[in-house]
């Protein structure tokens, strides 16, 4: 028994860490050995065994740890390329979103092509008038500034056939739906239209609107017919310019009791707040066109006092003074027609640089700045705007 107790302090002393077979057998070792009985040698495997478990836990730890610290150095290492991969993936991501939104727009083409079928045929008379009432509309204008361009020059029958087309258009309009009192609403009364259906309101708007335009086109017709020794082209341009800017002023106007009418009409909810909502809604949409009214008001102002004033942009000219400029206008290239002097000295003819500062503010020749405002609308044109609100 002692040689067994001698030879497990040998062991133990040595430093070794047992093996798991040895541990074993070591801890199925009776606990009445002689060791206890001699009191000469008493060893405690089980701290032996922890420190030993200790060490090894701490080693896997620390090489874990390791593993970790060197993973996410490699990671931050690879940060931008990352990055980078995320944002191709979202590009590619949006592409293929794209893609599938072609694929059914291609699928739904023939769906969208029936129900657009179907929708034409249901307003083909309203499709059909508007393209006509729009035709009709480029050709007058077209026709009205070529002629006024003429001067002297234009056809008077030419604008007899305008004024006449026109006329017989906007009859021929009025005639055909004179069941819904299309002309009421050129003097702010209540046409017979259903003012709950949004497309009777949006019907009643459009024609209102192209009925002025071709009505003050017609006025126009009228100064073109009027003899040059009557009244000048230069005065003819002032009427142009202040009908044109008083047309736009009145349409503003028109539309303002048919959307009222619509917008206060409001029947979904039967009760004291679709009425409220109704009332609301109306008076937004007149604090709305207060305030574009006033915007065009300043406008007809200028307008007007331009109408009135008759500004001139020179003096005229004397005959040494258009001798000097060889007696030759540098616009329509003839003999000086009243001839006039700018303040950079330049010598044109009346109406010449009159047509000239229609859309220019400077001199032809040398682009000294001579009028401070645009003489808009004295080609006789007629805007395109729709009035629909």
């Amino acid at each position: 028994m002692q040689s067994n107790c001698s030879h497990l302090h040998s062991a133990s002393g040595s430093g070794d860490v047992p093996s798991s077979s040895q541990s074993a057998h070591i801890a199925g070792l009776p606990r009445e050995g002689s060791c206890h009985r001699s009191g000469d040698v008493h060893i405690q495997l089980s701290s032996a065994l922890g420190e030993a478990g200790e060490n090894h836990s701490f080693r896997h730890i620390r090489s874990g740890s390791q593993g970790r610290s060197h993973g996410h150095s490699h990671s931050e290492a690879r940060g931008p390329e990352d990055s980078t991969l995320d944002s191709e993936e979202q590009s590619g991501s949006s592409i293929s979103e794209l893609r599938y939104l072609f694929q059914w727009l291609h699928r739904s083409l023939p769906y969208i092509l029936i129900l657009c079928i179907k929708l034409t045929m249901q307003h083909i008379i309203g499709i059909s008038l508007g393209i006509g009432l729009l035709t009709t509309f480029m050709y007058a204008n077209k026709s009205i500034v070529n002629q006024v361009f003429l001067r002297e020059r234009c056809s008077k029958f030419q604008c007899a056939w305008v004024l006449i087309f026109l006329t017989g258009s906007s009859l021929l309009l009025y005639y055909t739906f004179h069941s819904q009192s299309l002309y009421y609403s050129l003097i702010f009364l209540k046409p017979t239209v259903d003012f709950m259906n949004f497309w009777e309101v949006l019907w009643i708007v459009a024609i209102t609107d192209f009925i002025l335009k071709f009505l003050f086109m017609g006025f126009k017709c009228f100064i073109l017919l009027v003899p040059s020794f009557m009244m000048s082209c230069k005065s003819k341009g002032y009427w142009y310019m202040l009908l044109e800017e008083f047309c736009q002023y009145y349409r503003t106007f028109v539309p303002i009791p048919i959307w009222f009418r619509y917008l206060i009409g409001y029947r979904e909810l039967d009760s004291v707040l679709g009425r409220s909502l109704g009332v609301l809604l109306g008076l937004f949409y007149f604090i709305l066109k207060l305030l574009s009214l006033f915007g065009h008001l300043r406008n007809f102002r200028q307008v007007l006092r331009i109408f009135c004033t008759r500004p001139r942009y020179g003096v005229t000219a004397s005959k040494r003074q258009c001798s000097e400029a060889d007696d030759i206008c540098s616009i329509c290239q003839a003999e000086f027609q009243k001839p006039i002097l700018l303040i950079c000295q330049h010598i044109f003819c009346e109406e010449c640089i009159s047509l000239w500062f229609n859309r220019e503010k400077t001199c032809p020749l040398c682009r000294t700045v001579i009028s401070d405002h645009v003489n808009k609308w004295k080609d006789g044109a007629t805007s395109m705007h729709l009035q629909i609100y």
